[in-house]
């Protein structure tokens, strides 16, 4: 009895790789079952990346609505023009050096370059370093300068006002423009409260400020004091992409225009990602950072030629790791948890009330990488989900020929 209960165990183990595997026939058939019951207004595609071999196709080449799958484009239009390891850097200026006792005369102007992590932590930093120079009175106020972007707090999908679903805007960001408290929500004006928190970290370092923080511009010629560059931008598109943070995404796309184009606006970093990813023979309606614009607009093959031509680039590896990992963090904690598909697949989910969309990368349990986008509209998204967890897992089990 114990022989055949290991020579069963033992076929269980042989037979085990096979039965989680799917031929391309298989999973054609898995795709186009799911895809049917999706509705006339959705799309997919899919390809192995090694082979080039085209999985399946639905509608491949008909725009659609991405939601927060437009944060793809965001995050290769950063990664290609900052870098992986590119940072933002916030700056400390004022008219002159502190002189033999310590002091400034003038105003010291804290210069915002876009960064959407700078928090508490980060006005402290810059304290320290200031206090730890040698800087004891600033004969003047502390003035928040967030020029570097334009004026506009909201995103295009709400007239560019502001919103309970993003957060102000603005160059000089703090606590995703959260006031920590209950009322008022949002900080009013960013530049004005990030100036007036920097004063207070700066007091708490025993430097004297006479004046009351406003916000203001740079004048010309002043000297820059400190700087405190932000995290990578691999941290930055993690802290967007896993989430799905609106705020993050918004905030990127100022900053790329601010940076590598004609302003701090949301059309002009919009630009510079179309002109980014524009190598990869690919031309999405890019609209906001985030995925919230109604009017955004890409193709199911559009998104896996990003993806493949992203997989091929310097940033391959920080554009994967920024995606959420099926099962196991981020929007997809809770999806297909226990199934192939997890751990194997790192996807961006996109979701609007009648839009549903998951796009990424499948390491498949026979050795292949498959990259796939999967973009449903005028669908209920959680019956939505439930199709695109079956096709992820029939990606994550095929086995090429």
């Amino acid at each position: 009895m114990r022989r055949l209960t290991i020579l069963i165990a033992l076929l269980v183990l042989a037979l085990a790789p096979s039965a989680h595997a799917a031929s391309l026939a298989a999973t054609k058939k898995v795709l186009q079952r799911e895809m049917a019951r999706a509705g006339a207004y959705s799309g997919a595609y899919a390809v192995d990346l090694g082979t080039g071999t085209e999985l399946y196709a639905s509608k491949a080449d008909v725009g659609r609505m991405p939601a927060s799958v437009n944060k793809l484009f965001t995050t290769a239009g950063a990664l290609l023009r900052y870098g992986a390891d590119g940072r933002l850097t916030t700056t400390v200026l004022s008219a002159g050096l502190p002189d033999e006792t310590g002091t400034i005369t003038g105003n010291l102007v804290l210069r915002g370059g876009g960064d959407p992590t700078f928090n508490n932590a980060s006005v402290t930093t810059l304290a320290k370093q200031l206090a730890q120079a040698g800087l004891k009175r600033v004969e003047g106020r502390v003035v928040g300068d967030e020029s570097a972007f334009d004026a506009f707090r909201g995103v295009p999908a709400s007239g560019y006002a502001l919103t309970g679903e993003v957060g102000p805007l603005s160059a000089l960001s703090y606590n995703h423009g959260r006031t920590g408290k209950a009322a008022p929500y949002f900080q009013a004006s960013p530049a004005k409260f990030t100036a007036d928190a920097f004063e207070k970290a700066l007091e708490h370092e025993g430097v004297k400020i006479t004046g009351a923080a406003r916000a203001g511009l740079t004048p010309e010629g002043m000297t820059p004091l400190s700087e405190l560059p932000s995290p990578p931008l691999s941290a930055i598109i993690r802290l967007m992409n896993q989430p799905s943070d609106n705020y993050i995404a918004e905030m990127l796309i100022k900053g790329l225009g601010a940076q590598f184009g004609t302003a701090g606006s949301t059309t002009a970093g919009g630009t510079v990602i179309k002109q980014a990813i524009a190598p990869f023979g690919i031309d999405p309606t890019v609209v906001d950072g985030s995925g919230l614009s109604r009017q955004d607009r890409t193709t199911p093959r559009q998104i896996v030629q990003l993806l493949k031509s992203m997989d091929e680039s310097e940033s391959g590896v920080a554009f994967d790791e920024s995606l959420p990992v099926v099962g196991r963090n981020g929007t997809m904690y809770n999806r297909m948890r226990g199934t192939t598909a997890q751990d194997r697949c790192h996807t961006k989910t996109g979701t609007l009330h009648d839009v549903s969309a998951l796009a990424g990368f499948c390491n498949t349990t026979g050795g292949e990488r498959v990259a796939f986008a999967l973009l449903m509209n005028r669908v209920n998204p959680s019956a939505a989900r439930t199709l695109q967890d079956r096709m992820t897992v029939a990606l994550a089990r095929y086995d090429a020929p």
